[in-house]
């Protein structure tokens, strides 16, 4: 009961990469680099462990970006030549590679470090990917004509991948694989039109736990300042969780420490279980335990204890790496206190 995890992304040390970026600098190069890329996910499993943490991830220490770690093993992409787009519609600006051809994998994608980490931990391991919907906004079409067409074209395509790396994943021993959708909250009819079906596809035949992550953003200035412009109740989900809770994806994630998401609209879910955002990400304050149970105390109005699955709001790659340990130590002892409040 309330097993706790994080939503992926943990800090990078500072001896492997530039800190407190979504786009990081490696500060090392081949096996060097490869060392250190083990060395971090290594510090981040022990961390989870000794936080006390029930499932656990890589910390996604070997990706440069969330998305841009898988297409950096697809053939079809021009890296070399990025452009300047908006995301999550023109939130921000980055540098995205460009689809240049037909979309298939060079060889595995997080097979390494899928299987490092699974012989380091013997709890739960989860390994986050990126959905097809938030990596097609996160990329410039050269190839699919562009345009609505294209865009669903481009999606498909993606998700065939997906699919084909979360067949391995299952088979290394993973026993959670999670698509992270933060597209699904700004692209809503989209959403019910061709994303929930692309993510299906991208999920297809797993018999290991499936799960969907949709949020309002790590905690970077541009999706702070855009949350301000939501009003005072956030209501995007209620436009998508109706078709998600008929999905075959067995969890949910949903933001609830200090966010303007309703938590009733957790109701909307029936029948799937919902790792519950008890965690802020956009704040360096750190929740005390009785903050964390009291969240998934609230939450209980909503959900069966048996459904409930303390989570971060979003994942941690931008805060700083002190801050994040004592939020997962948070985490965990939060959920330890609602075990002995509410078990």
């Amino acid at each position: 009961m309330f097993e706790a995890t994080i939503a992926g992304s943990l800090p990078k040390p500072g001896w492997l990469a530039e800190t407190h970026k979504l786009w990081p600098q490696w500060k090392a190069q081949g096996a060097e680099l490869a060392e250190a890329k083990r060395d971090a996910t290594l510090v981040w499993i022990k961390s989870q462990e000794d936080a006390g943490l029930d499932i656990v991830t890589d910390g996604e220490q070997s990706r440069q970006h969330f998305v841009h770690g898988f297409l950096e093993a697809v053939d079809g992409i021009d890296f070399e030549h990025k452009v300047e787009m908006g995301i999550r519609a023109d939130r921000y600006k980055a540098m995205v590679p460009q689809v240049v051809g037909p979309l298939k994998l060079k060889g595995r994608v997080h097979g390494t470090e899928a299987r490092f980490a699974r012989a380091h931990t013997k709890k739960k391991l989860k390994i986050t990917m990126p959905g097809p919907m938030t990596i097609v906004d996160t990329v410039a079409d050269r190839h699919y004509g562009g345009g609505p067409e294209g865009r669903i074209a481009m999606a498909m395509a993606f998700a065939d991948l997906l699919n084909q790396e979360a067949r391995a994943l299952e088979a290394d021993g993973v026993d959670v694989v999670q698509f992270d959708e933060p597209a699904f909250n700004v692209y809503m009819k989209d959403v019910n039109a061709w994303g929930l079906e692309a993510l299906e596809r991208a999920a297809a035949g797993l018999e290991c736990t499936t799960a969907v992550h949709i949020c309002y953003g790590y905690g970077i200035k541009a999706n702070i300042d855009w949350k301000k412009s939501l009003g005072q109740e956030w209501r995007q989900y209620e436009q998508i969780f109706p078709a998600i809770a008929k999905s075959s994806i067995r969890q949910v994630s949903l933001e609830c420490q200090h966010s303007h998401v309703p938590m009733d609209l957790i109701r909307l879910l029936e029948g799937k279980d919902v790792m519950v955002g008890v965690i802020d990400v956009a704040s360096d304050d750190v929740e005390t335990p009785e903050e964390v149970a009291d969240t998934i105390g609230r939450a209980l109005q909503f959900v069966a204890r048996e459904r409930l699955l303390p989570c971060t709001n979003c994942g941690m790659a931008p805060m700083d790496r002190d801050i994040a340990v004592r939020k997962l130590e948070a985490l965990a002892q939060g959920a330890a206190l609602a075990r002995q409040r509410y078990g």
